[in-house]
Parts: structure tokens; sequence; C-alpha cells
């Protein structure tokens, strides 16, 4: 696996201490990335996620901040470069998500929505790609989106519309950053099982929901991670502007060969 070996790159993880953000930050680690990982809250999760990196040998670089704002943006790059010197890699993983009707969703939850989703990605993504572009070495820019980019899912009108936005920024950043060798993509995960999803569902749900998937099962943060890897390595020269689902199949679940069976069972008109 030579052309998945991260050895001698430094990765920035925003929103990495717990979920997603850490299945990417272990992920990355494993292949050889010593990791800087940034969570909003100094506390157990962080400091798991940091043991587990040292455990590996690599070295890893916790740092706090809110990168919600373009201020806390700037304070974390800084910091970052301080501790680490360089960053080659960038996953973008911030988001914040409040489910509600579209008729009754306060404005402070869909400028919160953007800000946390869309805005904090083009913040943190235009300082690291400019000192990349500095280095004058290339680089791999990673943003976590969602299959809701391109899903109109119910209840979440400010969360779809943020993970669309971040799809088509990556897309225009890709094509600017081209001539840099600076790859920039996203990862479109589907129903994940993280820790958020842990307060809204039961073990019960995400079990019998999981297996009405078709792989059979909800998509695990390192799941994504390896993703991740794939796009940060050499292996992935040639692939810039694209936007990667990795769901299982979440997003086609209603073509299921079992699901369309059961469906012609229960006596469904066919289609």
């Amino acid at each position: 696996m030579s052309g998945f070996d991260l050895t001698g790159k430094t990765a920035l993880v925003t929103g990495g201490g717990r979920g997603i953000g850490k299945g990417c930050a272990i992920e990355l680690a494993r292949a050889g990335a010593d990791v800087i990982v940034n969570d909003l809250h100094d506390g157990p999760d962080l400091e798991a996620t940091t043991n587990e990196i040292r455990g590996m040998g690599r070295r890893c670089y916790p740092l706090i901040g809110d990168v919600f704002s373009q201020r806390g943006c700037q304070e974390l790059f800084d910091q970052a470069i301080e501790v680490a010197e360089k960053i080659d890699i960038l996953v973008s993983n911030p988001a914040y998500s409040h489910r509600a009707e579209f008729l009754e969703l306060e404005g402070e939850h869909w400028e919160r929505t953007l800000q946390g989703t869309l805005s904090a990605g083009f913040y943190i993504s235009q300082l690291v790609a400019s000192q990349m572009v500095e280095r004058g070495e290339g680089g791999k820019i990673v943003f976590i989106s969602s299959v809701q980019a391109t899903m109109p899912i119910g209840l979440s009108v400010a969360y779809n519309a943020a993970k669309a936005g971040l799809d088509h920024m990556m897309r225009t950043i890709a094509m600017e950053l081209s001539s840099h060798r600076i790859n920039v993509n996203s990862i479109q995960p589907g129903w994940i099982d993280t820790p958020l999803e842990r307060v809204t569902w039961t073990e019960e749900a995400i079990n019998e929901q999981g297996a009405l998937l078709p792989w059979g099962r909800l998509g695990l943060p390192q799941d994504i991670g390896q993703a991740a890897v794939f796009l940060c390595s050499d292996a992935a020269d040639y692939v810039t502007c694209v936007t990667l689902p990795v769901d299982g199949g979440f997003r086609h679940r209603d073509c299921d060969v079992s699901r369309v069976a059961r469906m012609m069972q229960d006596g469904e008109p066919e289609k």
C-alpha cells in the first residue's frame, strides 16, 4: 500500500475530537501522517484521540479553537503553524445541524448552520491553501460534505443547503488551485454511526435501520477516514474537483433487490 503512505506529511483535521473527524484523524495517522487535531472543547474526546494517535508513534498536536468564525480560523491556523511548522493536508470537518420544519426554522439556526458548515470551511481552507501555495509543494484539501447535499431530506433545509454550497465551493476552489497542484475534493458520508447519532437514536433503532441499508449496516467513522486517506495520498494525484459518496448505497437504498422484492410481495405495483 505504498500509494497510501503519508509518512512525512502533516494533516490538520478540524472537528477531529470525535465522530467522523476522529475517524479521519486516526486513519491519517495510521497511514503515517502527523496530525493536528482541532476541537471546540478540551476534554475526554480530544484527549482520547490524541493518545490514540501518539500510541501509533505519530506526532499529534491537540488544539482547541472555534472555527465557526474567521477570527477563530485565523487563531487556529497560527497555532498550527507554530507547533507543526507546515500543513500538507487539510480535512475540513466543522458542521452544525438543527432539525426543524422549514416553516418553523428560526433564523439563528439557519445562520449558525451556514456559518459552521459553509463559512468555516471557506475560512480555514483559504488560510491553509495560501500556505500551500507559498510553500510551492502542492497539497491536499478534503471537505466533509454529506449525501444531503443532493438529497432534500426533510427537517434539514439549512444543513442541506450548506452542504450543497460546500460541494460547489469545493469545485471552484479545486479549479483555482489546480495550477498549484493542490488537490481539492469532498466526501459525502451517508448515515454514519457517530456519538451524535447515538443521542438521537437508540442502539436498537440503529441496528434495525442499518440492516435495511444495502450494505447491511450504518457507516463507521473509519470508513470516511479511509476514503480521506486515499484522497490525501499519492494514489489520488490525478483526482481533483471530485465529490466522493461513501454511503454503503444509502442514496439508492430503494433500489436494493431485497427491498424491491418485499414491495412486490406486499402487492406494490411494478414500476
